[in-house]
């Protein structure tokens, strides 16, 4: 009996065998593991090879720095004298800039180039970054708030590029990728609630702090970019036939489309559960059980640290199973993991439930991402649709949760109406299968007609 059409396994790239550095074969190149780093240089490598390495260095980084400063936010608060009113009064304000350009960004990286509008991105977050500490410094909320909106813009500069370039790697190689590049944030995020912690435990100020990691972070982006982490090429196809009407109209014309929109919806809802479980998930433990702040923190991190893990393994899951069956399995099992959190009378049954909510968000929105992009030619629009929803969805996730737990009392009954955009993904799963549009051979997407890069 033929498989239906929406598990149908998407056609696999042909690249063939390099030689390594002394012109043996394969053997000596063993690839099926962590990608050769000691025994083939960088150098050796095929284009979409190195160009994954250093995307997953691009990622780590931007977890690293977004951490780092949410773990300091009882100092900023501290230093500015900012109510919890206040302080998400300011976040909320900063968040529109970040909006705005995300709405934008396709056509700036169509327009630019993924390379360009990084490059843009990553000197714009380290001003913002720096101001962000600065403010604190000078006891200064306006300061605080430009850096704010500043960081905001950049990241929004750099969030499509990434994820394009990562859509890009995955048709490269023909099969899963995708979710790794997620997992190295999370692993990035990690390091940097880490750092920020031992900063806070050895009084560091947040100027110092910010400037060092953000000017760090912004000379990993670009050191990233200029060894390779754009291949070579254009992430947008040459048409055939050049659609009527301008180009502004063709990149707003996917917010028309009803399966963009879908998978769009499925985005949505993996980026406000994983961004409510990352504002909301310590504090409704704490108040929920009576627990310290500290064990608060590590429920947290079994969060995190569960996302991190399907995020490495998950992918094997994708390429036997294929999208739909992945993400409705996934989708059924966040549902389960946050009901069994809300519900839980025992500490233990809520860490349970806690460790099967982060399994069952991880590969949502990595999923999403490689549905936005199975037409090369349209993916930068598709992603930034995509990209666009989550970024709803993170800036609202803490606000709507918050407005809730005050109407019910407390913050572990309020996550719980994480589960209606949870369901609704659950029903647009379908539309995540291989699109009827997608690339006949994935090598077109590095043979694609140059734009500026």
């Amino acid at each position: 009996m033929p498989r239906p059409a929406w598990l149908a396994e998407p056609k696999r790239a042909r690249f063939e065998p390099e030689s390594d550095a002394r012109g043996m074969g394969p053997p000596f190149a063993f690839r099926p593991s962590v990608e050769l780093f000691v025994f083939r240089p960088p150098a050796a490598r095929a284009p979409h090879e190195r160009a994954r390495l250093l995307l997953l260095a691009a990622f780590a980084g931007s977890g690293l720095l977004a951490f780092s400063w949410l773990a300091r936010i009882p100092s900023v608060r501290d230093a500015l004298a900012l109510s919890a009113a206040d302080l998400g009064a300011i976040l909320l304000v900063g968040s529109f800039g970040a909006l705005a350009t995300v709405f934008a960004s396709s056509a700036l990286v169509s327009r630019f180039g993924s390379a360009r509008v990084f490059t843009v991105g990553a000197i714009v977050v380290v001003v913002g970054f720096t101001l962000m500490g600065v403010g604190p410094a000078l006891a200064s909320r306006w300061v605080f708030g430009l850096g704010i909106v500043i960081n905001g813009v950049g990241g929004a500069l750099l969030n499509l590029p990434m994820n394009v370039e990562s859509t890009r790697i995955e048709q490269a190689y023909g099969r899963t990728v995708i979710p790794h590049f997620h997992a190295a944030f999370s692993a990035g995020a990690v390091a940097g609630s880490m750092l920020g912690a031992v900063a806070a435990a050895n009084d560091v100020p947040v100027v110092a702090q910010f400037a060092v990691v953000g000017a760090l972070v912004g000379a990993l982006r670009l050191a990233t970019l200029a060894a390779g982490m754009v291949m070579p090429g254009s992430p947008v196809r040459a048409p055939e036939r050049r659609e009527r009407g301008s180009g502004l109209r063709r990149e707003l014309a996917v917010w028309t489309e009803p399966a963009t929109l879908l998978v769009g919806l499925v985005a949505f809802a993996a980026a406000l559960s994983e961004g409510a479980a990352n504002n909301w998930v310590s504090l409704a433990f704490v108040d929920g059980f009576g627990s310290t702040e500290a064990f608060g923190a590590i429920v947290l991190g079994v969060f995190i640290g569960s996302m991190t893990i399907m995020r490495v393994v998950g992918t094997r899951a994708i390429d036997r199973l294929g999208r739909v069956v992945t993400l409705q399995l996934s989708a059924a099992l966040a549902i389960f993991g946050l009901a069994l959190f809300g519900l839980a009378s025992q500490p233990q049954v809520a860490i349970i439930g806690v460790a099967l909510w982060g399994a069952g968000t991880a590969l949502c929105f990595p999923i999403g991402v490689a549905a936005a992009s199975d037409d090369p030619g349209r993916a930068p629009a598709r992603v930034s649709v995509v990209a666009s929803l989550g970024s709803v969805a993170a800036l609202t996730a803490a606000p709507v949760v918050g407005i809730v737990a005050s109407a019910l009392g407390g913050a572990r009954h309020a996550l719980l109406v994480v589960l209606v955009v949870l369901l609704a993904a659950l029903v647009a799963s379908r539309r995540v299968g291989p699109s009827l549009s997608a690339v006949a051979d994935p090598r077109d997407v590095l043979d694609a007609e140059s734009l500026p890069a």
